[in-house]
């Protein structure tokens, strides 16, 4: 049986684990900076206010968030 260099796989995997782990908690914590900044509650606005507008926008900039995150990490 042929021996197969599992390196280049291992050294991949840990790689692309950590680049993850790193951009959810710079996502979270970009996320937490919007809750905080906002002078009333998200939730609130969107869940029982039925604010579609707000849930509009604070998904977009989710969306924004996770393409500058993931090109920062990705490199």
């Amino acid at each position: 049986m042929d021996s197969i260099n599992w390196a280049p796989f291992v050294k991949a995997l840990i790689a692309t684990i950590v680049y993850s782990v790193m951009g959810i908690v710079m996502f979270a914590a970009s996320f937490l900076v919007i809750r905080l900044v906002t002078p009333f509650s998200l939730r609130k606005e969107i869940e029982e206010d039925q604010n579609s507008a707000l849930a509009i926008l604070i998904g977009s900039v989710i969306l924004g968030l996770s393409i500058i995150i993931a090109a920062a990490v990705g490199g």
